[in-house]
């Protein structure tokens, strides 16, 4: 029997997917997130779901991660409106394996794979295959290091992490013999042309209660508590509408592009993944020099919430606040060590990660534009 029971008009609740710590950030964002969809969707937030909680009414969703289809079902999820985040229809579609071919026909794929899509978006994306043996990683490898170095990246790598750059067959084979067998089989691998020099870009998709809103931006990054490259957050110039919105405003030529390509892939994936659904989508593209030769290429997706969401976020909640703004700059920060937000700044993590030490998270909102 229920153990207890929630009744509201609706109810905004994160399912984290994972163990979390109690103290540590990634449950205090969650949180926030939920707090501040429950304000803008005018229902009660709470807190983390409960399988044992009989929710009377709406339950809107905020998952940790990509969910299966299994997963949604269970939440009640049917629509856009039911979550933030992204549905699934097999596991591989929500890594970054999706992005690119296999060396060849003979290469092992998971069940559910088609080439349809990595051939639909080739020409936006950078050169690179995807393996899901280490027999197949080291061909794809050895065909991509014949033009320069390259990357090889783990299929649920977050924030750069799980990357090796390879730049000789040696360090090549180092790589793939460092990538855990059951996973490299479950979730493949990535290995692609390695940019220098590169700036990434995050153009994204958000629908919140019938509000949609687009977005493109750039990725910092910082140093963490351990000496070592991290995420930093995002800066964002954000408009009402769909991806078409974006293009009205005066963009730099590469941030143009970034847009374009970025759309491209979502209407792909829309046409050759059924089943996908996804109220937030976000797509890494980067641009940087591979040789002599500058160039621009989707890296990955994100259908669930990430480092920009606390932004998008604020975005909204500035949309809602005046029904008269149409473009507005958020900016979400993750800043190790000493920090001293700014006095607009709305922070939801400050203090001794337990993982990752003493760590500030928070979100600006700024240059507000009517157009």
């Amino acid at each position: 029997m229920p153990n207890s029971s929630i009744s509201t008009a609706g109810t905004v609740v994160y399912v984290p997917l994972a163990a979390l710590h109690p103290q540590g950030h990634e449950r205090a964002t969650l949180a926030h997130i939920g707090r501040r969809v429950a304000g803008l969707l005018g229902l009660e937030y709470g807190g983390p779901y409960d399988p044992g909680c009989r929710y009377e009414g709406a339950c809107y969703s905020i998952p940790s991660d990509t969910l299966s289809t299994g997963k949604a079902a269970e939440l009640c999820i049917r629509t856009p409106r039911d979550f933030l985040g992204g549905v699934v229809p097999h596991p591989f579609v929500a890594t970054k394996t999706i992005t690119h071919p296999l060396v060849d026909r003979t290469a092992a794929g998971p069940r559910g794979w088609s080439p349809c899509f990595a051939d639909e978006v080739r020409e936006i994306v950078l050169p690179g295959f995807s393996a899901f043996d280490a027999s197949d990683a080291r061909r794809a490898g050895l065909a991509l290091l014949a033009a320069g170095p390259v990357r090889v990246k783990r299929a649920r790598g977050i924030g750069g992490k799980g990357q090796i750059v390879a730049a000789a067959p040696d360090e090549l084979e180092a790589a793939v013999r460092s990538l855990d067998a059951a996973e490299l089989a479950r979730d493949g691998v990535v290995i692609e042309r390695n940019l220098r020099d590169v700036t990434t870009y995050g153009v994204g998709r958000v629908e919140i209660g019938g509000m949609i809103a687009t977005y493109a931006g750039t990725q910092r990054l910082t140093t963490n508590g351990r000496g070592g490259k991290a995420y930093g957050g995002s800066d964002l110039q954000v408009v009402r509408g769909e991806f078409d919105a974006l293009l009205d405003l005066d963009l730099p030529a590469e941030a143009r592009l970034a847009v374009v390509q970025a759309w491209q892939y979502d209407a792909a994936a829309l046409r050759q993944f059924p089943g996908l659904m996804a109220s937030r989508r976000n797509y890494d593209v980067a641009v940087g020099y591979d040789g002599d030769k500058r160039c621009s290429g989707v890296l990955e997706q994100s259908w669930r919430i990430g480092g920009a969401t606390p932004a998008e976020i604020a975005a909204f909640e500035a949309f809602a606040a005046d029904a008269s703004l149409h473009f507005v700059r958020a900016s979400s920060v993750e800043a190790y060590g000493p920090c001293d937000p700014p006095p607009d700044a709305v922070v939801y993590f400050h203090g001794e990660d337990p993982t990752v030490g003493l760590l500030t998270k928070y979100t600006v909102v700024n240059g507000f534009v009517v157009h």
